[in-house]
């Protein structure tokens, strides 16, 4: 019944509307501050999968109201209202058409291809901005303001576009997810830095309009060529942090358009993504022992690793088939999942949920364990696992059940290899030491369902597959489940 949400978000659209015909004092202001709180409550509830449905509609309604609230305020003649809502409807019809060819598993694509359009939105405004502001600079008292918030949202737009489309294109397999390592790198990224300070200097004493257009010009191109040098240098491991460090820079450069445009709920909303995105960053380089600036600059290792060499791996590994699989989840009474990139890549969600809802319902303790920087995106298994039906309550992260593993019967990993790699902890001179990883070799029996013995993206061997306990279960993984599924429905005669 999500189709009732509507009613409050008709009662508060249509209440605006009403209060707007009758020239009632402030409402757009009002209405902008309501859209501001819908906002807040949209990311309080998009924290929790529980109330992830309700965050989502509180962000609609507030995002609705806002745009409501802008068209109020600038009260439009027909022709232009005419074309912004032209330019509405296509963009809305160009994004549900996108929406619905995407795939789930192809959402880290969508959304840093998304920002790139924040980006090259905030660039476009600013410049436009400037343009119709510039007759009156000199007599405005916020002048200065003005001028540092389009110089702020067209630099921080510029990184933006094309870190986006980078990020976009390795995510995608249209770009080497190898590390681009330019020479000398560094001293041209502080080129580029230098040169962008210095053009927005000149900007804000521009003589004329057509100079300061050409400053912004130059500030967009030196930003753009730095967003590109930036990512490109990043590897594919680390790009889920740079998604969530592109979101921020989305953010902020919205931010910066509210200041430019006396917009207070562009100011708020930016603010919320930006630092939203941040602390996200944050989290995530912790999860993987690295710093924020470690990443973005393109560096190698943990903060833990130390100068000698990595530990050499000795023994074999075991294989097992399908009814040696079989044998042991039917005789366990608790059982792990531990999704990676894998079962994304092989959409093999719906009958690992299937195998989680037939061994629960024989009485098996049956979780999944998250680990942060699974996948491509943060929260992008959890997602995979709600849209094929796994309860919410049984997805833990990796802190809620990583003590749980030594009472573990099987453990299951699924298409994941660093964030379950035992040389995080047990050899110092690994680029990946001190990383927290789920500790699935603890369990009594360790199953890997891998399409080979190769490494993850930290192109690191993992210890665990030549463990004792650990048998790997090498295939393709939404083929291997289904035959586990098929498996386990001939045992219980169903």
């Amino acid at each position: 019944h999500n189709y009732l949400y509507g009613l409050p978000a008709a009662l508060f659209l249509g209440g605006y509307g009403y209060a707007a015909s009758q020239n009632m004092a402030d409402i757009h202001q009002m209405t902008y501050l309501a859209s501001s709180l819908c906002c807040l409550g949209a990311l309080g509830g998009l924290s929790s999968q529980d109330t992830a449905r309700v965050g989502n509609t509180l962000g609609m309604i507030g995002v609705s109201g806002g745009i409501a609230a802008t068209v109020g305020l600038l009260n439009p003649p027909v022709e232009v209202l005419t074309q912004m809502g032209a330019a509405a409807v296509g963009g809305g019809l160009v994004g549900a058409t996108i929406a619905k060819k995407v795939e789930i598993t192809s959402l880290p694509q969508l959304v840093a291809l998304f920002h790139s359009f924040v980006g090259a939105a905030a660039c476009l405004t600013c410049i436009a901005t400037y343009i119709h502001d510039f007759p009156h600079l000199a007599t405005l008292g916020n002048a200065a303001v003005l001028k540092t918030a389009i110089m702020l949202g067209t630099y921080i737009g510029g990184v933006t576009v094309t870190g986006s489309l980078v990020a976009y294109g390795k995510l995608d397999g249209k770009l080497s997810s190898a590390a681009l390592l330019l020479p000398g790198r560094h001293a041209i990224n502080l080129s580029l830095l230098a040169a962008n300070i210095g053009c927005m200097g000149y900007f804000f004493n521009a003589p004329s309009m057509a100079a300061g257009v050409g400053m912004l010009s130059a500030i967009t191109a030196g930003s753009g060529i730095m967003g590109y040098t930036l990512t490109a240098a990043i590897g594919g491991a680390d790009m889920p942090v740079v998604i969530t460090v592109l979101n921020s820079y989305s953010g902020w450069a919205l931010c910066a358009e509210g200041f430019m445009l006396n917009n207070s709920l562009m100011t708020i909303v930016g603010s919320l993504i930006g630092s939203s995105g941040a602390i996200l960053s944050y989290i995530m380089c912790k999860a993987m022992n690295r710093s924020l600036p470690n990443v973005i600059l393109g560096g190698f290792g943990t903060s833990s690793t130390g100068g000698g060499e990595a530990m050499a791996i000795e023994g074999t590994h075991t294989e097992i088939m399908t009814d040696g699989v079989v044998d042991a989840l039917v005789n366990a009474k608790s059982v792990i999942v531990v999704p990676g990139y894998g079962l994304c890549a092989a959409r093999a969600q719906y009958p690992v949920a299937a195998i989680a809802e037939l061994l629960t319902q024989k009485g098996v303790n049956f979780r999944f364990g998250i680990h942060p920087v699974a996948g491509r995106m943060p929260g992008q298994l959890n997602v995979l696992l709600a849209e094929a039906g796994v309860p919410y309550d049984i997805v833990l992260e990796m802190d809620e059940l990583n003590d749980d593993f030594p009472d573990t019967d099987v453990v299951l990993v699924i298409g994941a290899n660093d964030t379950v790699n035992s040389a995080a902890e047990d050899d110092p001179n690994s680029i990946i030491a001190g990383m927290p990883v789920l500790r699935v070799w603890k369990a009594e029996q360790t199953i890997v369902m891998k399409r080979s013995l190769g490494v993850g993206y930290a192109a690191v061997d993992n210890p665990v597959f030549f463990k004792p306990n650990t048998s790997m279960y090498l295939g393709d993984a939404k083929k291997q489940c289904e035959s586990l599924l098929e498996g386990l429905k001939r045992h219980y005669g169903e």
